[in-house]
């Protein structure tokens, strides 16, 4: 009995070792033939296709794309990438590169803000900064300049900057008291300012038993007691004072 069963761990320490030495030789013979994907990168497609097939894989040029970086011609890209361990056979997928997209950029000057952007855009560019300027004379929101100039070619997927002219803000005064001065003396105060009179109405007169006269038109002489917009208040040059005078 001993010795069947002696005959039987032997039997099964033969077919232990027989099935490591199986593993191990199928695992060689599987690993023998991975190669690693060799670069491709910056290679011409024949260039490429003679490297992939002398290392045992098949090559494939799947797409294009434009790449301000790559120039035309070249490979942009590959899958799997270089260095990956695999079974000749294979196949590689590569995108070429178109080079550069070169556009021609519209010249956009004198339109305004909103018609420049909607022209950059439609021609599938970005917009880059947009700055504003106060300038005399100029109509507001219209564009003054450019950058990239008009009609300049040769430029990948560029960003268009925009230079915007804006009137001259208004000066801002704050609005003293006139009450107790002449609207005479008031009136040369605000032209001097860039201010002018607007609406002037004589204070009612008090309430009288006696005889009625007509009410007194204001005059250089009159007094202003009050005004509008009130004292203290922020006015901006070219806007009209209002006052009441007796």
């Amino acid at each position: 009995m001993k010795s069947f069963f002696r005959h039987t761990l032997q039997a099964l320490i033969l077919l232990m070792v027989a099935l490591v030495s199986a593993l191990m030789a199928m695992r060689v013979a599987i690993h023998g033939r991975e190669v690693a994907v060799p670069d491709l990168l910056g290679k011409t497609p024949v260039e490429a296709r003679r490297v992939a097939e002398a290392s045992g894989f098949q090559f494939e040029v799947e797409r294009q794309y434009y790449s301000p970086k790559v120039p035309e011609g070249k490979i942009l890209s590959q899958i799997p990438p270089a260095g990956t361990q695999l079974r000749r056979g294979w196949q590689i997928r590569v995108a070429q590169s178109m080079g550069p997209q070169r556009v021609e950029i519209p010249n956009v000057l004198g339109q305004s803000q909103r018609a420049a952007e909607i022209n950059i855009r439609r021609r599938g560019l970005d917009m880059g900064e947009i700055a504003q300027v106060q300038l005399s004379g100029a109509e507001a929101d219209q564009v003054i300049a450019q950058d990239p100039a008009p009609s300049a070619g040769s430029i990948s997927v560029p960003k268009i900057s925009l230079l915007t002219s804006q009137p001259p803000a208004s000066q801002a005064f704050v609005m003293p008291s006139f009450a107790g001065q002449t609207l005479g003396n008031v009136t040369a105060v605000l032209k001097d300012a860039g201010l002018k009179i607007g609406t002037v109405t004589e204070a009612a007169p008090a309430a009288d038993s006696g005889t009625s006269s007509p009410a007194p038109q204001p005059s250089p002489a009159s007094i202003i007691i009050s005004q509008n917009p009130a004292p203290g208040g922020k006015v901006i040059a070219g806007s009209a004072v209002n006052f009441e005078v007796r």
